[in-house]
């Protein structure tokens, strides 16, 4: 049996095994452009698995050493990867900057933060091992573009010959003398792997002598510039004086570009695997470094907490009411990852979790309210009775006590909005009520939200919430 036979076995006992199959297929039979920074999004989609189970079977892959996990931060424009990190803690909080688009951006982890996966060399090696031996458009598609640009062959091969004025693979210390013919039109003259770039705003009238430009390539991206130059020819002389090897490429910068490269898919954020249990549970030491701050622009808190738990413990014992209260724990953790939640931490009857989206949280509340209603039924009481509350908005995520938590206002008044609730009621913010899916969940159930407003312990102004009967 080879390594990577006895990796999946193991990964089997622990992963959905469909999942499983489909990988293993994958790492066998996939071309090895397939098999570099995987969208797992698109990888489900194509092989009809549920996608919170290819996320988890991908992550116990990667923990097992199949699978390389890889954070890269994206540019929100071009789509590009400004920065390709393999763990967590290595994201900068200072700005990246795109040499393509000109502007610079901090790491939203929101929609910036690509989570991919990458074969291990161990278990197969592909060209993407040694990306200095990829040709120049598969270095583009596999290195400098993210898995979220929708690329085809076609599309690469517009890219190449209609978008391109000419591209080289210039070894070190070589340099070349390019002979163009500059159109009427905006040009780029890129680098992908200093991320350099010049802009040639090309206008006037036609030059009749060659024009003269000349660049060179160190080891750290110049400034982008922009020049002005006429049309007609140009001698272009491109030295590389890196490290490494260069591969400068003449764009135009007109519309067929930014269509190709605004052909998006859905990829899988940092913020998606911050709110994944399995992440959390497997992944503890890949987590955020004790000074990182990672800005979310939205996060979806849930609250919980068992009512009258102290009244509880002395009325039933404290053999029953333990078991009463871990048989809660169990339905609502079970509840919070089915609903694509993830816990952040329990303290005493209480439960925090995060979700990306509201519709999820308030979906994961109403089924909380019905798993205590059965767990109550069975036993012919009413004692379990587990106050909810839901909000959802930016926060931090940040280390806090080793393990990954989150702090801001979105927090507390999450919190706060939770002790509103006396009985089954659940309790939610404006945001959540107005975010995409959660009113037609509410309507599906007959369920009409009661607006009221309510003053939060350590909230200076009363905010409009709404009960969920």
């Amino acid at each position: 049996m080879t390594y990577a036979q006895s990796q999946f076995a193991t990964l089997k006992q622990t992963a959905d095994p469909d999942a499983v199959d489909a990988i293993a297929r994958l790492v066998e039979q996939g071309a090895d452009h397939e098999l570099n920074r995987i969208n797992v999004i698109d990888f489900s989609r194509q092989n009809g698995l549920d996608e919170e189970r290819a996320i988890a079977t991908f992550l116990h892959s990667a923990r097992l050493g199949l699978f390389d996990l890889g954070w890269n931060v994206l540019c929100p424009g071009c789509g590009g990867v400004l920065g390709a990190h393999s763990t967590l803690k290595a994201l900068k909080t200072e700005d990246y900057h795109c040499a393509l688009c000109a502007c610079g951006y901090k790491p939203n982890v929101d929609d910036q933060v690509e989570v991919s996966f990458t074969v291990n060399p161990r278990v197969r090696r592909i060209a993407a091992h040694d990306p200095d031996t990829l040709p120049v458009w598969d270095y583009y598609k596999q290195i400098y573009w993210s898995s979220g640009v929708d690329f085809t062959e076609e599309s690469v091969a517009t890219l190449a010959t209609e978008v391109t004025l000419e591209t080289r693979d210039l070894p070190r210390g070589e340099s070349t003398t390019l002979s163009l013919q500059l159109p009427k039109e905006f040009i780029i003259v890129f680098e992908p792997i200093t991320h350099a770039a010049l802009f040639i705003d090309v206008q006037g009238e036609p030059a009749i002598e060659p024009q003269d430009l000349s660049i060179a390539y160190g080891n750290e991206p110049s400034p982008t510039t922009t020049i002005s130059l006429r049309p007609g020819p140009l001698n272009l002389t491109l030295k590389n004086q890196s490290n490494g090897r260069a591969l400068p490429s003449v764009f135009i910068a007109a519309e067929a570009l930014h269509h190709l490269i605004g052909q998006r898919k859905p990829f899988l954020t940092a913020k998606r695997m911050l709110s994944n249990q399995t992440f959390r549970d497997v992944f503890k030491a890949d987590n955020l470094s004790i000074d990182q701050r990672l800005q979310i622009t939205s996060m979806t808190f849930l609250f919980t907490d068992l009512k009258g738990s102290t009244a509880l413990y002395e009325r039933v014992g404290d053999l029953a009411a333990f078991d009463l209260v871990r048989a809660h724990f169990h339905a609502l953790l079970e509840i919070i990852s089915a609903e694509k939640g993830a816990v952040v931490k329990t303290i005493g009857d209480a439960v925090m979790a995060t979700f990306v989206r509201p519709v999820h949280a308030v979906n994961a509340g109403l089924r909380m309210r019905a798993a205590m209603d059965e767990l109550n039924r069975k036993r012919g009481t009413d004692d379990l009775i587990v106050k909810i509350g839901i909000h959802e908005g930016p926060c931090l995520a940040v280390m806090l006590n080793e393990r990954q938590d989150y702090f801001g206002q979105t927090v507390n008044i999450a919190a706060r909005v939770q002790s509103l609730s006396t009985a089954r009621e659940i309790h939610i913010t404006g945001p959540v009520l107005d975010a995409p899916a959660v009113a037609d969940v509410l309507k599906q159930r007959e369920i009409r939200p009661i607006q009221k407003q309510a003053a939060l312990r350590g909230i200076a102004d009363k905010i409009v919430v709404y009960e969920i009967p």
